[in-house]
């Protein structure tokens, strides 16, 4: 183990504000310091008279998420307390993210009231021949396209849209054998909890009594209405989490987002101390475009919601 010193050259980033910059929809990504989503907060436009944190670097959070490390392998702006650690050996992008992944073990010695920009250049790190082996045998290319599915354009207009309750069009139903899986050994089934980040994933765990995929989870407690699309096998913490199926329609991944995003919309009316119990949960209303069936009669426009989440940029990347 070797100080991060010793393995990076590190500086102080660009040190920008938002507010001052031109936020555009493409430009260059403005890295601050959340514990998500890569550090980006938005994208803004070039600056002349401002050089961009170099590529292939990482960025360090030494307040607020003290800790948060991200790999870049794109030029960026950087805002308040961001260092940028450059590599003084040679290091592909997976040993770059190992990288982030061993400095963000040291997180609990840092909190809010006590920040990293004195000590964080002291942390001991495995020294490139530490690495473990399995780190070179990882691929981290992920394809990217901005491209969407289909290339109609298509308007969202919500006046002609109609109310219904969650128990017309969703079957809502717990999971309790749930109760007995939270100690499970390691393994590779999602354990889905009461958090509104990865997909609500709070574990995996080795398990044969599982759900299977294709179903929305619903946080009832803890970050109340987060909802996420669960792909494959799963379990859930019964007192934390709802499952949602479509009661006569099949779910795919496109409805289940377009789905997800509505239900979200919920987060303002519950709290901890206000939790999205089953009653509420029945009760609570949901806008949709629909489609008209008969005089005065209408359905949800299920076809409508998949194509307008296909149309939308990135959509080939879902």
């Amino acid at each position: 183990m070797v100080p991060l010193s010793e393995i990076f050259d590190v500086w102080y980033g660009v040190n920008l504000e938002v507010v001052n910059s031109e936020v555009v929809p493409i430009g260059i990504p403005f890295v601050s310091r959340q514990s998500v989503n890569n550090g980006i907060v938005c994208h803004v436009k070039r600056m002349d008279d401002v050089e961009p944190n170099p590529s292939h670097t990482l960025s360090i959070a030494v307040s607020g998420s003290v800790l948060s490390t991200f790999y870049h392998d794109y030029e960026y702006y950087s805002g308040r307390d961001i260092y940028i650690a450059k590599p003084k050996v040679d290091l592909t992008k997976e040993e770059m993210l190992y990288y982030c992944y061993v400095i963000e073990q040291n997180k609990y010695r840092y909190n809010y009231g006590r920040g990293a920009n004195k000590t964080f250049r002291s942390i001991l790190v495995p020294s490139k021949n530490e690495i473990p082996g399995f780190v070179k045998k990882k691929e981290a290319k992920i394809p990217f396209c901005n491209k969407p599915l289909i290339s109609k354009k298509i308007e969202l207009s919500t006046n002609q849209w109609r109310w219904f309750r969650y128990d017309e069009i969703f079957k809502i139903t717990t999971y309790r054998e749930g109760n007995n899986l939270l100690n499970s050994e390691k393994g590779n089934i999602p354990y889905v909890g009461a958090s509104c980040f990865n997909n609500g994933v709070t574990n995996y765990i080795r398990t044969e009594n599982f759900l299977t995929g294709n179903k929305i989870t619903v946080a009832r407690n803890g970050s109340v209405c987060s909802a996420f699309y669960q792909p494959s096998a799963f379990v859930v913490s019964p007192d934390d989490i709802r499952i949602f199926e479509l009661k006569n329609f099949k779910l795919n991944k496109y409805i289940a987002f377009f789905l997800c995003c509505l239900i979200e919309k919920e987060k303002y009316r519950y709290a901890y101390g206000r939790k999205f119990g089953s009653r509420r949960m029945s009760a609570q209303k949901i806008k949709l475009p629909v489609m008209k069936i008969a005089p005065n009669k209408y359905e949800p426009d299920w076809q409508f919601m998949e194509d307008y989440i296909k149309s939308l940029p990135y959509s080939s990347c879902l």
